[in-house]
């Protein structure tokens, strides 16, 4: 019986598009017809600004959050496995957009993760921070920490439950960055540059 609440809400949770209502409401942009056209957080940074594509950030990687401790602290740990599971579908193909293209799960895996593997979970993000430090490529570093998040988990003893969402969470950040794995290869990938974004962010077009 929990079950069947529980993973349905969190596919309910992680169907919540932040990265389409958050520039919709304030800045009365559709992002879909902006930039790449993705609702994630980093089409929402480079089209909208520092600011939006952190709020986005931090409402993705809650709703992921919500979904994993629902499931685990009303349920037991293998059913918050399987809501956030449920989330990370919900993000990638939302019941609130029509069950249109979604986000690349990066930041719901990290919320998820903070329920489910929170040690493993904070090192993956570190990584991620690093590499884009680095790089400038949030592609590159969203695909490093998500091979990272299962090695991580494996070395801090996860259940077989929390193994098999980081290996299958990482494999889809994989998938869903194949484009950006081809650009990458060709050197046709976008770095952010911070000081253009402030001035993107001052001229976007506000309707």
């Amino acid at each position: 019986m929990r079950e069947a609440i529980l993973i349905p809400l969190g596919y309910l949770l992680g169907s919540m598009p932040w990265g389409y209502w958050i520039p919709l409401v304030f800045a009365r942009v559709d992002i879909r017809k902006r930039g790449s056209g993705n609702v994630g957080a980093t089409n929402v940074w480079r089209t909208l600004g520092f600011k939006y594509g952190l709020a986005v950030a931090l409402l993705d990687i809650l709703k992921g959050l919500a979904a994993g401790l629902l499931g685990t602290y009303v349920g037991d740990p293998t059913i918050g496995v399987l809501a956030g599971t449920a989330a990370l579908l919900g993000h990638w193909r939302p019941l609130f957009l029509g069950f249109e293209k979604g986000g690349k799960i990066v930041a719901v895996t990290g919320g998820v993760g903070l329920a489910v593997a929170p040690i493993a979970s904070l090192a993956a993000a570190l990584v991620w921070i690093l590499i884009f430090l680095v790089t400038r490529y949030a592609s590159l570093a969203s695909l490093v920490a998500g091979v990272a998040l299962p090695v991580f988990a494996f070395a801090m003893g996860a259940s077989w439950a929390v193994m098999a969402f980081t290996m299958g969470a990482g494999l889809a950040i994989v998938v869903l960055h194949r484009a950006n794995v081809v650009r990458l290869v060709r050197g046709e990938e976008s770095r952010f540059e911070f000081s253009r974004l402030s001035r993107r962010r001052s001229s976007a077009p506000q309707a």
